[in-house]
């Protein structure tokens, strides 16, 4: 889909966020979060709009149906991502930015952080307002002018929530005191028992109540984990 960009005016930039959100859903994607950077003082950008791009349903069946997937070579999410993303924001007549490429690599923690719909959980991982534990920011589409943006609610799930995360890992790996111990989650995945994480996805983070909408798949979980862990 070709969309001819348009400048932002008081009477079309509400219709600018709908387009935008919808191209999003039409390429398999949803919008994560929004920010203006002039406002939330977010690392290297000083102006305009920002629109955070991430997965959930509809992602993993877009990229299986994608040349990217179906040529069998090395890193197909992120060169989908680059091409689709590229492609929107061309369409947009906006600014692409990804979270793979570098080092240096751009600040999409901060950004996602300073978009009111992501947190830091009790056990340190990003958390989401829509899709939970299981966050994959795919790219972000920064525009020159600013334009209204949906208001978040800017206060975490976490706060009346139980917080399964922190017990749910079967070695303690991922808890509340250390947050991370690298070390026993690896020696896990490598054991019998941490199969069904490397077939399933991350216990703790399958835990979180809200992870359910980023309706993922074990294998696209499976297909993670394996990036993740390969030996």
């Amino acid at each position: 889909m070709t969309v001819q960009p348009e400048p932002a005016s008081e009477a079309t930039e509400p219709v600018l966020f709908a387009r935008v959100e919808k191209a999003t859903q039409e390429a398999g994607l949803i919008i994560m979060g929004a920010l203006h950077p002039r406002l939330s003082q977010a690392k290297q950008l000083e102006n305009g709009t920002l629109v955070l791009l991430g997965t959930a349903g509809a992602f993993w069946p877009a990229l299986k149906a994608s040349p990217e997937w179906l040529d069998h070579q090395r890193d197909p999410i992120d060169r989908w991502s680059s091409r689709v993303i590229g492609q929107m924001a061309q369409d947009f007549g906006a600014q692409a930015y990804f979270p793979f490429g570098g080092p240096p690599y751009t600040p999409f923690i901060d950004w996602a952080l300073k978009s009111g719909r992501t947190f830091s959980s009790p056990i340190g991982a990003l958390v989401h307002d829509a899709v939970g534990m299981l966050t994959s920011f795919r790219g972000a589409l920064h525009f020159v002018d600013e334009f209204d943006i949906p208001q978040a609610a800017e206060q975490s799930p976490c706060v009346t929530c139980p917080a399964p995360c922190t017990l749910a890992c079967p070695v303690g790996a991922l808890n509340a005191d250390s947050f991370y111990d690298v070390d026993a989650c690896h020696s896990h995945l490598n054991s019998v028992a941490g199969q069904s994480c490397m077939t399933g996805g991350c216990a703790a983070r399958l835990a979180c109540p809200l992870s359910e909408g980023a309706g993922r798949l074990a294998e696209q979980s499976a297909h993670h984990m394996k990036a993740f862990h390969p030996s």
